[in-house]
């Protein structure tokens, strides 16, 4: 079978994307239960909390909508592919392809716009910013001082994941209104 099964019950191919399948509701749900930094952090800190962060961060720093949700849906590809650390996902380079194709179908969707390239920096120095301030504050590992950059305090406590999936698409919908 070379389909997964989504929350919603939609039977998805990562490998051949139908845009028309790509549910919010499935993106909040599965990032809501997977945990950062490979499961290795002090306490459960989802993927949807960190978006939700990054989201958060752009928000605050005034960027366009289109930044807001990119930032929102950096990491929506792992809720149909999971993910793989960093240290070996850069040696996958089908995978990183595969993730590549998804997450810019993603955006392009739940956005309804191609991201350039800055928008996309944008996004990702958020995410940096983010995981530095993560790695400090969950794993008590300061790889560089990107935090400081943070303009909001970010809130690194548990979160039920039920609270976390609710936040996420509620968050989706205001922006998108």
């Amino acid at each position: 079978m070379s389909c997964i099964t989504t929350y919603t019950g939609k039977n998805f191919d990562p490998l051949n994307v139908d845009e028309s399948l790509l549910d919010i509701k499935d993106i909040a749900h599965a990032l809501s239960l997977m945990c950062r930094g490979n499961g290795h952090v002090q306490h459960f800190y989802s993927v949807a909390q960190h978006s939700l962060a990054c989201a958060k961060e752009a928000k605050i720093r005034g960027y366009e909508k289109e930044i807001i949700l990119g930032c929102l849906l950096h990491d929506a590809s792992e809720a149909y592919l999971s993910d793989v650390t960093r240290p070996i996902k850069k040696e996958l380079t089908y995978y990183l392809e595969v993730e590549d194709i998804l997450q810019n179908t993603i955006w392009k969707h739940f956005i309804d716009k191609n991201l350039t390239e800055e928008d996309k920096r944008v996004i990702f120095e958020i995410d940096d910013e983010m995981l530095s301030l993560e790695l400090k504050e969950l794993l008590n590992e300061e790889i560089n001082d990107d935090y400081l950059k943070l303009k909001r305090k970010v809130d690194l406590s548990f979160v039920s994941f039920g609270q976390v999936e609710i936040e996420f698409i509620d968050f989706y919908k205001k922006i998108m209104m």
